[in-house]
Protein backbone atom coordinates (compact mmCIF):
# COMPACT_ATOMS: atom_id res chain seq x y z
CA UNK A 1 0.00 0.00 0.00
CA UNK A 2 1.36 3.30 -1.30
CA UNK A 3 1.36 6.76 1.24
CA UNK A 4 -0.59 7.98 -1.50
CA UNK A 5 -3.28 4.92 -0.52
CA UNK A 6 -3.46 5.64 3.13
CA UNK A 7 -4.10 9.25 2.98
CA UNK A 8 -7.05 8.62 1.41
CA UNK A 9 -8.70 5.84 3.34
CA UNK A 10 -11.40 6.39 5.61
CA UNK A 11 -13.04 3.98 8.61
CA UNK A 12 -16.37 3.15 7.89
CA UNK A 13 -17.22 1.11 10.91
CA UNK A 14 -20.77 1.95 12.22
CA UNK A 15 -20.85 4.73 14.72
CA UNK A 16 -17.65 6.11 13.33
CA UNK A 17 -18.23 9.47 12.93
CA UNK A 18 -14.87 10.63 11.33
CA UNK A 19 -12.57 7.70 10.80
CA UNK A 20 -10.03 9.60 9.71
CA UNK A 21 -6.69 9.38 9.80
CA UNK A 22 -6.28 6.02 9.99
CA UNK A 23 -2.79 5.14 11.95
CA UNK A 24 -0.38 2.97 10.28
CA UNK A 25 1.58 0.71 12.04
CA UNK A 26 3.79 -0.68 10.03
CA UNK A 27 5.87 -3.84 10.20
CA UNK A 28 7.26 -4.32 6.87
CA UNK A 29 8.16 -1.65 4.37
CA UNK A 30 9.68 -1.33 0.74
CA UNK A 31 11.10 1.02 -1.42
CA UNK A 32 10.07 0.59 -4.70
CA UNK A 33 11.46 2.58 -7.67
CA UNK A 34 8.31 4.32 -9.83
CA UNK A 35 8.83 6.04 -12.73
CA UNK A 36 8.68 10.45 -11.93
CA UNK A 37 5.53 12.32 -13.14
CA UNK A 38 5.67 15.76 -12.07
CA UNK A 39 2.31 16.67 -13.23
CA UNK A 40 0.56 13.93 -11.55
CA UNK A 41 2.10 14.47 -8.08
CA UNK A 42 1.33 18.24 -8.90
CA UNK A 43 -2.26 17.02 -9.50
CA UNK A 44 -2.65 14.64 -6.41
CA UNK A 45 -1.10 16.80 -4.58
CA UNK A 46 -3.99 19.17 -4.37
CA UNK A 47 -5.92 16.17 -2.99
CA UNK A 48 -3.63 15.08 0.07
CA UNK A 49 -3.98 16.04 3.17
CA UNK A 50 -0.38 16.96 3.20
CA UNK A 51 -0.10 17.15 7.66
CA UNK A 52 -1.24 13.89 7.75
CA UNK A 53 1.44 12.66 5.19
CA UNK A 54 4.20 14.38 6.77
CA UNK A 55 3.32 12.51 10.25
CA UNK A 56 2.70 8.99 8.40
CA UNK A 57 6.11 9.47 6.37
CA UNK A 58 7.92 10.81 9.58
CA UNK A 59 6.05 7.53 11.64
CA UNK A 60 7.98 4.79 9.28
CA UNK A 61 11.28 6.93 8.81
CA UNK A 62 10.38 8.17 5.44
CA UNK A 63 9.69 11.81 5.91
CA UNK A 64 12.61 13.60 6.64
CA UNK A 65 13.03 15.21 2.75
CA UNK A 66 9.54 16.62 3.45
CA UNK A 67 9.03 20.09 4.74
CA UNK A 68 6.18 20.55 7.64
CA UNK A 69 4.17 22.59 5.24
CA UNK A 70 3.09 22.43 1.81
CA UNK A 71 5.10 24.75 -0.20
CA UNK A 72 3.10 27.76 -1.64
CA UNK A 73 4.98 26.90 -4.63
CA UNK A 74 5.32 23.65 -4.93
CA UNK A 75 3.95 22.98 -8.46
CA UNK A 76 7.05 24.69 -9.90
CA UNK A 77 9.62 23.21 -7.16
CA UNK A 78 11.33 20.41 -8.79
CA UNK A 79 13.20 18.94 -5.91
CA UNK A 80 9.93 18.95 -3.50
CA UNK A 81 8.40 17.54 -6.10
CA UNK A 82 10.81 14.41 -6.34
CA UNK A 83 10.64 14.42 -2.21
CA UNK A 84 7.04 14.31 -2.72
CA UNK A 85 6.65 11.55 -5.07
CA UNK A 86 9.49 9.48 -2.93
CA UNK A 87 6.54 9.41 0.10
CA UNK A 88 3.40 9.30 -1.76
CA UNK A 89 4.51 6.68 -4.46
CA UNK A 90 8.00 4.51 -3.89
CA UNK A 91 7.45 3.97 -0.52
CA UNK A 92 5.44 0.29 0.00
CA UNK A 93 3.42 -0.63 3.05
CA UNK A 94 3.99 -4.33 2.42
CA UNK A 95 2.60 -5.73 6.16
CA UNK A 96 0.83 -3.89 8.74
CA UNK A 97 -2.33 -2.70 10.05
CA UNK A 98 -4.42 0.34 9.93
CA UNK A 99 -6.10 1.34 13.09
CA UNK A 100 -9.07 3.20 13.32
CA UNK A 101 -8.75 6.32 15.33
CA UNK A 102 -12.04 5.80 16.72
CA UNK A 103 -12.71 2.37 17.57
CA UNK A 104 -9.54 0.92 17.76
CA UNK A 105 -10.16 -1.59 15.01
CA UNK A 106 -7.68 -2.58 12.87
CA UNK A 107 -7.53 -3.48 9.41
CA UNK A 108 -4.95 -5.63 8.17
CA UNK A 109 -2.69 -5.35 5.15
CA UNK A 110 -0.76 -8.38 3.60
CA UNK A 111 1.31 -8.13 0.44
CA UNK A 112 0.75 -4.34 0.06
CA UNK A 113 -2.80 -4.93 -0.11
CA UNK A 114 -5.32 -3.10 2.53
CA UNK A 115 -8.22 -5.09 3.76
CA UNK A 116 -10.72 -2.29 4.77
CA UNK A 117 -14.22 -5.22 4.72
CA UNK A 118 -16.27 -4.80 7.41
CA UNK A 119 -17.66 -7.29 9.66
CA UNK A 120 -21.59 -8.20 9.35
CA UNK A 121 -22.06 -6.66 12.84
CA UNK A 122 -19.78 -3.26 11.64
CA UNK A 123 -21.87 -2.21 9.13
CA UNK A 124 -24.90 0.11 9.40
CA UNK A 125 -28.06 -0.43 9.17
CA UNK A 126 -30.42 0.22 6.21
Amino acid sequence: MKLLTHNMLTSHVKGVINGYPLKLIARKVEVKDVQFNSDFISRMLKKVDWPVLKKTADMIGHGQSLPIELPVDFESNEGFLQSAHHALMEVEIIEGDLECPESGRLFPIQDGIPNMLLRKEETAQT
